[in-house]
């Protein structure tokens, strides 16, 4: 990007992010999530630190925070509150310590504490006893939100110094600051309730905080049950570490972040930033990063501040579930079934733990109603190991050179005819020899969920089918060393560990056979219900519609692709081909018993110790159904790290969230 585009580009950034600004921290409102706005916010700093010449005073990036509501009495901060650098990766976190060490020589210890996501407020004492209290407001004035925050029982209305103490005694003036917070279960409850008045849902437990502080009514701000965190003493009382500083906090009756950590060493940090980055979603508060902090106050005088940012401390943001990037290119993928699936090609982007550069779009009239154009900055949000969606464009960042997309009147990959099926928004290729079709079978058949055959990947398996080797699956158990040998990316060994994991898979379970073979509409859980229900697959062959009917949740247009499958001469001849290799196929697993009976679980995010397979293989031992979906029927949802959006949809419907834990006990 030249200095002309950059100018541009900083000018429709900037534009965008005050108006979002003001949307959250002034009117405690939000269109898009906080994740989509640190993302456009990094792209301006990183811009203006290309171009300095660039920055102007009014910037976004120059300035601490809104404006405060004119709702309550102001007050003048003592000392303002600074904002922190915002830091994505270890690179950023080490250039951060170099410049400091520039300013100040090391080495330094480090104090991590987790970055709590409400309200940030000034408690002050006066004698011991709680005076009054404050919003952050712009950082220099806030508000005086004391009656509301008494209302706060994690907050002491008195301070009682110990007898024995290593810091100075506590002067008449004596100033605190924190955070406000709500618990997770707390937002979920007061969701439940606002569905049951027929109100709208609140976005996020740190909105609710915000606007609960500012009640001019205590009582609705005491039903909120807010929590208080603190997290600094703004007085000298002769503290000398930030570690110090917690400790002086538990001492004097305050509630501190009991997860924070001591760290001797800038790698000790990354440890500490590598765990929680997977145990956050088991916190009882929503958590969007680490706050990193040179434990030395002497140090921290000494490097003071720059611009609107406090030298010494950084704020880690976790991977986001959402972010900001460009749509590069729209291209077209030919799956299993025929249908295209545009994908757009994104400028890369790390997003939930991983660099992301393809987006789904799933068909044209998701396109359409998105108006997704190459070249527009897009919010991509990814949960879990969801493929990322485009969910949301920002057209007011348009410079007019953006171009619409529609899908081709032919197949990409065989220049067949295209066409709209009746009642359904995909578009198929014509052909069903299509090389792209029969390729997408095979790498689906060999897939974990179905025949989990280590090493056959796609480069693989498109290399076979263009030497020859194999134009199905049932060619697969037909290959033998000698012929994959003589291939370039084959050795003797590579040869024969493949030749060895085909062979391996020849004993495998009826519910993932029946998955392996593609057939349209049915997914994993539809395969485990016939699995259960017909116990054989010569039942399942023979079975009519109306044995298909009768099986839980196997609808009519699930019954129709069953019936059209299994009376395809072609299909049958393919599966006849594959038992005849020696295929060995295991009837379902008997249940130990039945505690879990009725009972529907939904499985989201990465659970510390159990693989998926593994924890559904539990809940179907003893009764229990999986569901892809939250819906009022879930009774419980099994949450692990990075969860994304079915764990907020189980909060809104008050959904049971169980971690782990919690899940191997109900399974006792």
């Amino acid at each position: 990007m030249n200095k002309a585009e950059a100018k541009i580009r900083i000018a429709k950034l900037r534009e965008e992010i005050d108006y979002h600004r003001h949307l959250y921290h002034v009117l405690d409102k939000e269109e898009i999530s906080q994740n989509a706005l640190d993302s456009l916010k990094h792209e301006l700093f990183l811009l203006e630190q290309e171009y300095p010449d660039l920055i102007t005073a009014s910037s976004p990036s120059q300035r601490i925070s809104g404006r405060p509501l004119a709702k309550f009495n102001k007050v003048a901060h003592s000392q303002p509150i600074l904002s922190l650098q915002d830091v994505f990766n270890a690179e950023e976190i080490a250039k951060w310590a170099e410049k400091n060490q520039k300013i100040v020589a090391g080495p330094y210890d480090y104090f991590c504490e987790l970055k709590l996501d409400g309200l940030t407020v000034v408690l002050t004492y006066e004698n011991g006893i709680f005076a009054h209290g404050t919003t952050r407001g712009d950082g220099q004035i806030g508000e005086d939100v004391t009656q509301n925050l008494k209302t706060i029982e994690s907050i002491p209305l008195q301070i009682v110094e110990p007898k024995t103490k290593s810091w100075q005694q506590i002067p008449k003036i004596f100033e605190v600051r924190g955070e406000v917070v709500m618990t997770k279960k707390v937002f979920a409850q007061i969701n439940k309730e606002q569905v049951a008045a027929g109100l709208p849902l609140f976005a996020n437990p740190r909105n609710v905080a915000a606007g609960s502080i500012r009640q001019l009514d205590p009582q609705i701000t005491a039903s909120r049950k807010l929590e208080f965190f603190a997290f600094e003493i703004i007085t000298d009382v002769g503290q000398i570490t930030h570690q110090e500083v917690h400790s002086i906090l538990n001492q004097l009756g305050f509630k501190t972040d009991p997860n924070s950590q001591h760290c001797v060493t800038l790698k000790n940090v990354e440890d500490y930033l590598k765990k929680w980055e997977k145990l956050r979603q088991n916190l009882a508060y929503q958590t969007d990063g680490v706050v990193i902090i040179i434990d030395n106050i002497a140090v921290q005088k000494k490097l003071g501040f720059v611009g609107k940012n406090e030298r010494w401390m950084a704020a880690y943001k976790f991977s986001a579930e959402q972010a900001t990037t460009k749509v590069l290119d729209i291209k077209v993928q030919v799956g299993r079934t025929g249908a295209l699936t545009p994908v757009a090609v994104l400028e890369p982007v790390r997003l939930a733990g991983s660099t992301v550069s393809r987006a789904t779009l799933h068909n044209q009239d998701e396109i359409d109603r998105l108006d997704v154009r190459v070249g527009d900055t897009v919010i991509v949000q990814k949960a879990g190991d969801i493929i990322p969606d485009i969910v949301q464009v920002l057209p007011k960042l348009r410079i007019g050179k953006e171009t619409k997309f529609k899908l081709p009147a032919k197949c990409p990959i065989c220049l067949s005819a295209v066409s709209r099926r009746e009642n359904e928004v995909n578009y198929y290729c014509s052909n069903p020899k299509c090389f792209a079709v029969e390729k997408e079978k095979i790498i689906h058949f060999v897939s974990k969920k179905g025949f989990d055959i280590e090493g056959l990947g796609p480069k693989i398996i498109e290399q076979l089918i263009n030497e020859g080797l194999i134009s199905s699956s049932a060619d697969l158990f037909k290959l033998t060393e000698g012929d994959l040998a003589p291939l370039e990316r084959f050795a003797e060994k590579s040869a024969g560990n493949l030749i060895e994991a085909i062979n391996r898979s020849k004993k495998i379970e009826l519910a993932k056979f029946i998955f392996a073979l593609g057939i349209r509409h049915v997914g994993e859980e539809t395969a485990v219900a016939l699995a259960k229900h017909f116990g054989s697959l010569e039942k399942i062959i023979k079975a009519t519609p109306e044995d298909f009917d009768k099986i839980k949740d196997v609808g009519e247009v699930m019954v129709q692709s069953l019936a059209e499958y299994f009376g395809n001469q072609d299909n049958k001849k393919l599966i006849e081909e594959i038992i005849g290799s020696g295929l060995k196929i295991q009837a379902p697993a008997k249940r130990v018993d039945g505690k879990l009976e009725g009972l529907v679980f939904v499985l989201t995010g990465t659970l510390p110790t159990l693989a998926r397979d593994e924890a559904k293989a539990k809940i179907r031992a003893q009764g229990g159904e999986i569901s892809e979906s939250v819906s009022k029927q879930t009774n419980y949802v099994v949450a692990g790290a990075l969860p994304g959006s079915k764990y907020t949809k189980a909060q809104k419907l008050g959904v049971k969230i169980l971690n782990e834990a919690e899940f191997l006990n109900l399974l006792k």
